[in-house]
């Protein structure tokens, strides 16, 4: 079989005229090229070129097989070509790790835009509170919210926005039990967590002039799912900490009050987390990209842990 390169070689040196305009081209220097040539011609056995001081002209066999290596020559750019578009164009699956509350809220609604923009990528997202191994388990995005962001050497880390929390209590319960005006009152009131050990739980609150505190507590009711705790606060069974996109509308309306308002826990971090930029997929980029242009500024950021 013939070698390739060869033909490619012999199709510019015929198309240029010369050895020399074609080792410019292709960064080959000339007596390179000249070599090469002259080793194809001696494996096909003919003569493709008539080599004069002044000019170089094709034989009848030359001009026979410059045919085939044209063909050849634009084949392998028509290959190069069909994968710079797939490279260039997201396409094929995409696989996500995303929180409970993020995939409930902020993903739900933004994942059909994101597939309606790229329409020839797939996307397999796992919705779930618990640490991912990227790489381990072959997630091309985990998207988490954190205190802190995820520091690894393997790891990249793009942050995306803020989650914020916020202490709220029915209007029932406030009248039952009095507004709390300071961090001691509020320990002693009923109240609700999403977990809890030994019967205790804490909240983690800044004030107004960044002093953080913690607050102790022995909550009612613990129930690990935020939804079924906003329904527990609506009730009036005790104060809980709720992420602010999930109770925007009951404190619109008072069904839910803020409660110590100048005292906030710490802001979550929400970011996605990759196993490198290297070779980066385009659907990987393009969600990235995405998410970008889209998340920051958003009221429904959630504030669970992934």
């Amino acid at each position: 079989m013939q070698d390739l390169n060869d033909m490619y070689y012999f199709a510019e040196v015929a198309e240029r005229g010369g050895f020399a305009a074609a080792g410019r081209a292709l960064g080959i220097p000339k007596s390179r090229l000249s070599r090469r040539i002259s080793e194809l011609e001696s494996r096909l056995g003919a003569r493709l070129l008539q080599r004069t001081t002044r000019q170089l002209s094709l034989t009848d066999a030359g001009r026979l097989f410059l045919q085939h290596c044209l063909t050849v020559r634009e084949a392998a750019q028509a290959g190069h070509d069909a994968v710079t578009q797939v490279q260039s164009e997201p396409r094929g699956l995409l696989r996500v790790t995303c929180p409970v509350t993020l995939a409930q809220t902020v993903l739900g609604e933004l994942m059909p835009l994101y597939l309606q923009r790229c329409p020839e990528v797939r996307v397999q997202m796992e919705v779930n509170n618990r640490p991912v191994n990227v790489v381990e388990e072959g997630v091309d995005i985990a998207l988490r919210v954190r205190s802190s962001l995820d520091d690894s050497a393997s790891l990249v880390v793009k942050r995306l926005d803020v989650a914020r929390q916020v202490l709220v209590a029915s209007p029932q319960l406030l009248e039952r039990q009095g507004t709390p005006i300071t961090l001691q009152e509020l320990a002693q009131m009923d109240s609700i967590a999403s977990s809890s050990q030994d019967g205790q739980a804490s909240w983690e609150l800044v004030g107004p002039h960044g002093a953080p505190q913690t607050v102790r507590h022995s909550p009612r009711y613990v129930v690990d799912d935020l939804l079924t705790l906003k329904f527990a606060a609506l009730a009036g069974t005790g104060v809980g900490m709720l992420p602010d996109y999930m109770c925007h509308e009951e404190m619109a309306d008072g069904r839910l009050l803020r409660v110590l308002p100048l005292w906030s826990p710490p802001q979550g971090i929400v970011h996605a987390v990759f196993a490198t930029r290297r070779g980066l997929a385009p659907s990987v980029r393009s969600f990235l990209d995405f998410l970008g242009e889209t998340m920051p500024g958003r009221n429904s950021l959630a504030a669970s842990a992934g």
